[in-house]
């Protein structure tokens, strides 16, 4: 690993096939926003590892652990099971800033010829690992990779003080009947809810990864739509309607460690016509008695009936989701 390896990486571009993930086809053969992420995720994980700069290897030899920090995607048309994704990864990083950033094309092939699918903006950084215990040696950084290495994600104000909590939860539990959940929807079109971190949402040893608020903002908007009363599973039952996603992005503001317990809020932002609409989730962790933001986001939805696996059209909302999604009952 030398300084040519972090030259190329901020100057080449890299361009990779990829088929997406089966679990991933939610709908019919369509791929859900979640696992689109995933894809971008990778191709970029793919840049650096043929700069010469494999992140497993950077973290075994040094110590510091790759960490996307902030992704904001758009989906212009819908990945399907069987497609291959041609990925394409162009670094977009300024002269200063401790910021690598790329931004990432997928593109698929329809009725012969090329579509853009997703066009994605991606924001990196490597966290040092501080622990001696786990890194007992530790070779030096390659040129260059420095300025992108962090001794923490983040750092957000304290905010408002917390002193009222719920009853302590098992790891990978949820309420959303508690204090501070009611007291971060008061006066907002918004649910929330609590959940102790698990194991399986983090990366080296202890903090919250991208992918797992992905994961959670993909729960955020099936809690949300069973709470107003339209529930995912009920739509697709009465109407064959179901959610489809065009945009997302998510902001890491500060760092989430295991088995701390987690704050989510799911607000509507705007409704669009009455057949899209924008929320924000907004994450939270309380140290030393305050609020603590530790990310925030945006994801786009509209409904959807889909025939034939793949054949999507856009629906319009009548009263009962309008009045839904418009509304703010008080949250138990």
């Amino acid at each position: 690993m030398t300084s040519i390896a972090v030259k190329t990486l901020l100057s080449e571009t890299t361009s990779v096939t990829y088929t997406p993930g089966y679990e991933g086809a939610n709908i019919g053969t369509i791929i859900g926003f979640k696992h689109v992420n995933y894809l971008v995720e990778k191709a970029v994980i793919e840049h650096f590892r043929r700069s010469g700069l494999a992140v497993g290897a950077l973290y075994e030899s040094t110590g510091v652990g790759f960490d996307i920090i902030d992704i904001k995607t758009k989906l212009s048309a819908a990945l399907l099971v069987d497609d291959d994704v041609d990925a394409v990864v162009t670094p977009t990083t300024g002269d200063s800033g401790n910021v690598a950033s790329f931004s990432v094309e997928l593109t698929v092939q329809r009725d012969g010829a090329p579509k853009r699918a997703v066009r994605s903006k991606v924001q990196v950084q490597f966290r040092r690992d501080g622990d001696e215990r786990r890194m007992t040696k530790r070779a030096p950084l390659p040129e260059g990779l420095d300025r992108f290495v962090v001794d923490y994600i983040g750092g957000s104000e304290p905010g408002a003080a917390i002193t009222e909590f719920g009853a302590p939860l098992m790891s990978g539990a949820s309420s959303d009947d508690d204090p501070v959940s009611r007291k971060l929807v008061e006066g907002r079109n918004a649910y929330a809810w609590r959940f102790k971190v698990p194991y399986p949402y983090i990366h080296f040893f202890e903090r919250l990864q991208m992918s797992a608020y992905l994961r959670l903002m993909e729960e955020a908007k099936s809690r949300f739509v069973e709470a107003r009363g339209c529930s995912i599973g009920g739509m697709l039952t009465e109407r064959n309607w179901i959610p489809a996603v065009s945009a997302n992005s998510v902001t890491i503001m500060d760092e989430v460690l295991m088995e701390e317990d987690l704050y989510i809020v799911y607000s509507v932002k705007d409704i669009f016509k009455n057949m899209l609409y924008t929320a924000t989730m907004d994450c939270y962790v309380v140290r030393d008695g305050k609020l603590v933001q530790t990310a925030t986001g945006e994801i786009t939805h509209c409904y959807v009936m889909v025939e034939n696996g793949k054949e999507a059209v856009m629906v319009p909302w009548d009263e009962r989701v309008v009045t839904a999604f418009s509304s703010a009952p008080a949250q138990a």
